[in-house]
């Protein structure tokens, strides 16, 4: 699996998402098909705080397969935490970072390893 790209709608969401759940982050797992990130899923149990979202990896149901995470940097930082490469290596390969103010551009995309990476937005 490679992603090379998401959906517009889907960087929209996910924007909302960290608007939404501002000052608290959010976190969720992500879904391609033919390499285009085209669905988010948010788990049961995920606990969000205000430094730190916790995704509960066994709520994850079996079979489920995903092409990375997404979640919100409140404090407007848009790079990988130490905590956040941890889970990288756990949750598929392409993973991207929603920063404060939660506006077009406010988002970076990063390998499993935590180099940022390019993503292209179709529609």
């Amino acid at each position: 699996m490679t992603v090379t790209g998401i959906r517009q709608d889907i960087i929209d969401l996910l924007l909302g998402m960290g608007a939404e759940s501002h000052p608290r982050e959010f976190a969720a797992l992500l879904v391609e098909k033919n390499g285009i990130i085209c669905e988010v899923n948010l788990i049961p149990g995920t606990i969000s705080g205000n430094t730190n979202a916790t995704l509960l990896m066994d709520m994850i149901p079996l079979g489920m397969q995903f092409a990375g995470s997404a979640h919100s940097h409140p404090n407007g930082i848009i790079a990988p935490s130490r905590a956040d490469l941890r889970f990288f290596e756990r949750t598929g390969k392409c993973h991207i970072i929603i920063g404060y103010p939660y506006t077009a551009g406010c988002y970076k995309c990063f390998t499993q390893s935590g180099i940022q990476q390019q993503i292209e937005v179709v529609s």
